[in-house]
């Protein structure tokens, strides 16, 4: 790239670097996000599909939007950000992920129609915005109000967000489980509900089916007790949880011992074996009759161990150690030289189950448990893990739920009430705002119109009933996709959290803004070894777009 001083070329960037600008930028980061919005679209909704993406050997089967956005091997700059909003969105409340991907790509279409009618790109983004801001308002004149002991509506959130996973035939029984699980776990600060999902672990064992996942009250480890002498099971439980190896500490600088008798080298290891034998008295001393070590536990020290009748467990995750010590009230051990009593957390019953070396560890029958496991079976190790996808997106909405106390109706519902209400909205503007406001609106009835296309109806039909409805003052009125006809959702129990909503609105727009803002796209290329800005090509067209991880050109988006 250079330009002209005096008549002299100025050279200002390094030779090979591609250059698009105005239009021509604008358009080809537009298409791009309009690209991956179109890849995930058709998975919305309970009638959506699924997607197999394949990455060398692993395959992964899902419709989770963010799953997707991620496991896609996305290299355009602009795409990338529609994976930005959709973990966004996956982060602050976990589901509605698609709806935020979708939304933004539709967002950009209809920029692109204003664009087109020589609408500047700035007028564009300022009436997105004044549309965002009103859509939250509009929003909070349309949420019911719950309470944590509402039974009803925690359920059928938690039903509302595994519709259409690959867990959906037993959402009965998950979403039990999920509300029990959110419901230990929820604390108080500042008369403030807050709930902590790391607080919950979920583990995986394939085998049964899906219907047979349960809520332990208390942690399940994929682990075994070191060794075979120690018992299978302990009632009434003083776990002790230590961070440190239990071993005979070894000597950290260089030192030389000289030996020169059998009865030296007899006394030396008499002298370490003792070492290891105080440290499993001051165990025996506190009390403890249960012990979870994060690191190693040596082979003496497990045999005196075993010898005292203690349970012993190592190589536990510190991640897992810590919600062990959140389930039984223990505070975690960093010295074994320095601990007393009140170190120790109790539980009613440790024990391991299972058969040969497929065993796992139960620590149940907590009083009082802040952490809790929440255990998944299924027939084949992909419906495992689309459970696990489906539990999470679950976990967080009904979390999110609990916090707010704020949810709306879904199937498209708040959409086409924000869609109708925006339009009002933008008859009351006088400047070119009034255009984007307008496109904005229309954008938001992609998602019920997706909704519609997914389950086989005719989307303007149902639109146009939709509209009517509303019209009518039937705000919580949606599609449900499994009759074909527009009903009162509320009613139906297809119910989300407020925020699901606030928060695809908000990350979408900013997203949408963010590309319709650039008009000079800088992409070096060579001479870094990474491809540079749009991945080592072009940035024009689809080049700069991957296809998913491990698969053929010919199969690229």
């Amino acid at each position: 790239m250079s330009t002209q001083l005096g008549g002299q070329p100025i050279i200002i960037l390094r030779e090979g670097t591609e250059r698009r600008r105005g239009n021509e930028a604008r358009s080809n980061n537009i298409m791009a996000a309009k690209a991956v919005a179109a890849a995930v679209r058709t998975t919305l909704g309970p009638k959506g599909m699924d997607k197999m993406l394949v990455n060398g050997g692993n395959i992964t089967i899902t419709n989770d939007g963010v799953t997707i956005l991620k496991e896609m091997d996305i290299e355009h700059p602009a795409a990338k950000m529609l994976v930005e909003v959709a973990k966004t969105q996956d982060d602050e409340v976990g589901d509605g992920t698609t709806t935020a991907a979708v939304l933004t790509g539709e967002l950009l279409e209809r920029a692109e129609e204003l664009l087109e009618q020589d609408v500047h790109p700035t007028v564009i983004c300022t009436g997105y915005r004044m549309a965002a801001e009103k859509s939250i308002e509009i929003l909070a004149d349309i949420t019911h109000t719950i309470t944590e002991n509402d039974d009803a509506a925690l359920l059928n959130i938690a039903k509302t967000a595994m519709t259409g996973k690959g867990a959906e035939g037993s959402k009965d029984k998950l979403a039990d489980i999920v509300v029990g699980a959110i419901r230990s776990i929820v604390e108080e600060e500042d008369g403030k509900k807050i709930v902590d999902i790391n607080n919950i672990k979920t583990e995986k064992k394939v085998g049964r089916s899906v219907e047979d996942s349960e809520l332990i009250k208390g942690i399940v480890l994929d682990k075994n007790k070191a060794h075979h002498h120690m018992p299978d099971k302990v009632k009434d439980a003083k776990i002790a949880l230590i961070t440190r190896p239990i071993e005979f500490s070894k000597m950290e600088l260089e030192a030389e011992i000289k030996i020169s008798t059998p009865g030296e080298l007899s006394n030396y290891l008499d002298q370490e074996e003792q070492i290891v034998q105080d440290i499993v008295d001051r165990i025996v001393a506190s009390g403890a009759n249960v012990v979870l070590c994060q690191l190693g536990i040596e082979d003496i020290a497990q045999h005196f161990l075993a010898k005292a009748g203690i349970l012993a467990v190592e190589r536990v995750e510190k991640k897992d150690i810590e919600k062990v010590a959140m389930a039984v009230g223990a505070t975690l051990i960093t010295s074994v030289d320095d601990f007393d009593a009140s170190y120790i957390g109790s539980a009613g019953l440790v024990e391991t189950r299972g058969h040969g070396e497929d065993k796992m560890l139960y620590i149940t029958e907590c009083s009082n448990p802040k952490a809790v496991s929440i255990l998944i079976h299924g027939g084949t190790e992909h419906v495992v893990d689309g459970t696990e996808r489906a539990l999470e997106d679950a976990l967080r909405a009904v979390g999110v739920a609990i916090e707010d106390e704020k949810l709306v109706a879904g199937a498209g519902s708040p959409e086409v009430e924000l869609a109708l209400r925006l339009n009002e909205y933008a008859s009351t503007l006088k400047g070119r705002e009034q255009l984007a406001v307008t496109k904005f609106a229309q954008a938001l009835e992609i998602i019920p119109k997706t909704l519609a296309e997914n389950a086989g109806l005719d989307s303007i039909d149902m639109l146009v009933e939709l509209r009517s409805q509303h019209e009518r003052g039937q705000k919580d009125s949606g599609l449900n996709v499994f009759t074909g006809e527009a009903e009162n959702m509320w009613d139906n129990g297809v119910i989300e959290p407020l925020r699901v909503k606030t928060q695809a609105i908000s990350s979408a727009t900013e997203a949408a803004i963010m590309i319709l803002r650039i008009d000079d796209v800088l992409a070096a290329t060579g001479g870094t070894g990474d491809g540079g800005a749009c991945g080592g090509g072009s940035c024009g067209g689809m080049g700069g777009m991957g296809g998913m991880g491990g698969m053929p050109p010919g199969m690229m988006m």
